[in-house]
């Protein structure tokens, strides 16, 4: 099963530096049935696009709570056997957590199928929608629209061999 992890810059260099995403629990996202349900879709890769941005979503609310972490999202995609990420049942129709897995432990970094990284242009809009996130969770429509301008920008994808270049410690 595909899985996408919602990091940080700062979190993704921890993981790097451990050579693992953990300690489990972690949440991650993922094509579950209530995803299914909301996206009204049978083509696996628009669902897995549909998962990957709502790990973009949590990565993003992430950032906010991190006032020193760049304004890039970042999502690790991992494949884990079927039966190690579980939707909580009672709230797969919660619409916050649609999609929402729980893997119990640790998983390897070296396990991960790509990393997806916003790119530089992206980070005035992210900074300004992971401001705006309170506001848009309160009701407010226009804080909404600026919180849903940050999905305007695609991630890009990365190798996880490319990690010690994201994190500017490449070569």
């Amino acid at each position: 099963m595909r899985v996408y992890v919602p990091l940080s810059l700062p979190r993704l260099a921890e993981a790097h530096k451990a050579g693992e995403l953990g300690p489990g629990p972690l949440t991650a996202y993922a094509v579950t049935p209530a995803l299914r349900e909301w996206y009204v879709s049978d083509d696996i890769e628009e669902l897995e696009y549909a998962a990957l941005n709502r790990a973009a979503l949590a990565s993003l609310r992430m950032i906010a709570g991190e006032p020193d972490a760049p304004r890039k999202r970042v999502v690790v995609a991992l494949d884990v056997p079927d039966g190690a990420a579980v939707a909580d049942p009672d709230r797969g129709l919660d619409p916050g957590a649609l999609g929402e897995v729980r893997i119990a432990d640790a998983v390897r970094l070296a396990k991960a199928a790509a990393v997806h990284v916003d790119a530089g242009e992206a980070e005035k809009d992210v900074a300004i929608a992971a401001a705006a996130l309170g506001a848009a969770d309160q009701g407010d429509d226009d804080a909404q629209f600026v919180v849903d301008g940050a999905e305007d920008h695609e991630l890009l994808w990365f190798a996880v061999q490319e990690i010690p270049n994201l994190l500017g410690q490449g070569d």
